[in-house]
């Protein structure tokens, strides 16, 4: 069933999915608070970070927020997480009582260490704002680059709200793109946040010329502490055996598309964090989940090292090979 669908934010992922559903008979608006990024796209129907990839002419364009809520029936929420809050504001006085929102951002909040979900909720649910909204997280081993070229893809659908994430479920499936739902979002949510973090280090034992083994121990140990936090945080363990846990933890620590890689490798070869970010060129998530990844650490008292090697590198100016020799060197543990 084709669906009315405005998606907020015109970056490479809003733009990739826009194009899948514009192409599986969804009606599309897409919105930019970026003037010049609308009519980049209105004009030449490509983005320039998504090479390969053409937008079918049925797609819409708008640089007004009020007529990409008005009137559909789902609204995503595809801006960067730092961003997220600040377009929900702005959008609440046009999104209607009841609406389907998909939240496809992955971010923890640093001052709140609210989820972006529950951004979305907190700033849409103030005395002036729309009730009785449904809200889902979507998110997976995704990288827009792919999914622009129709390349098989999976992803979570989740919602404590079943009939809600049956929609998104519904909307976004086809035969590129396969959709799980799941009932845990704040699993799902924690895990798209901090797998960045992980990746992060990941990049940055790559640059420093370590191998395979020391990649696969990283994403291994890195997921192990992911759910310790989330099964602290009340989230269920089978979320981080997931799609949305591992799976997106393996393609973002291991492809060449993924920025917290990039931005880490980098680092690893000696590039300030600073100097990683500009010559990434686009907004390095990982990073800005590392003080809400080292608070909710410190506030459900959970054994995080990888996590606080990476701040220590990123935000402490350790140098990398040093954490590495504190990883190490930690006192012997057994694995379970």
């Amino acid at each position: 069933m084709a669906r009315k669908i405005g998606i907020l934010g015109a970056g490479t992922w809003g733009t990739a999915l826009a194009r899948m559903l514009a192409v599986s008979g969804s009606d599309v608006l897409l919105w930019s608070a970026i003037p010049s990024e609308v009519d980049h796209l209105a004009q030449t129907h490509t983005h320039p970070n998504l090479p390969g990839m053409v937008l079918p002419e049925t797609m819409r364009f708008t640089k007004d927020l009020a007529e990409v809520c008005n009137g559909q029936d789902i609204l995503v929420f595809a801006v960067p997480s730092v961003f997220v809050r600040s377009t929900a504001a702005k959008a609440r006085p046009f999104v209607r009582y009841g609406q389907v929102i998909v939240d496809v951002a992955k971010g923890i909040e640093a001052d709140t260490l609210l989820t972006m979900t529950e951004v979305i909720a907190d700033e849409l649910g103030r005395a002036d704002g729309p009730r009785g909204v449904r809200l889902v997280a979507l998110s997976g081993p995704t990288h827009a680059e792919e999914v622009a070229l129709d390349l098989p893809t999976t992803i979570v659908s989740a919602s404590p709200d079943a009939e809600a994430a049956a929609i998104v479920q519904e909307a976004f499936s086809n035969g590129c793109m396969r959709v799980y739902t799941n009932p845990d979002i704040k699993g799902v949510e924690l895990c798209g946040a901090l797998k960045n973090v992980i990746a992060l280090g990941v990049g940055i034992s790559t640059g420093l010329g370590y191998g395979d083994n020391t990649r696969a121990a990283l994403i291994t140990r890195g997921i192990a502490e992911l759910a310790r936090l989330g099964i602290a945080m009340g989230c269920k363990m089978e979320t981080f055996a997931g799609l949305a846990g591992i799976g997106d933890l393996i393609v973002t620590a291991t492809s060449q598309h993924s920025r917290n890689n990039r931005a880490g490798q980098l680092i690893g070869q000696g590039r300030t964090p600073e100097q990683a970010v500009k010559e990434v060129g686009m907004v390095v998530e990982g990073m800005n989940a590392l003080p809400a990844a080292i608070e909710l650490a410190d506030r459900y008292q959970v054994d995080m090292p990888i996590v606080r090697a990476v701040d220590a590198v990123v935000n402490r100016g350790m140098p990398p090979a040093d954490a590495v020799r504190a990883l190490m060197g930690r006192d012997p543990k057994g694995e379970v």
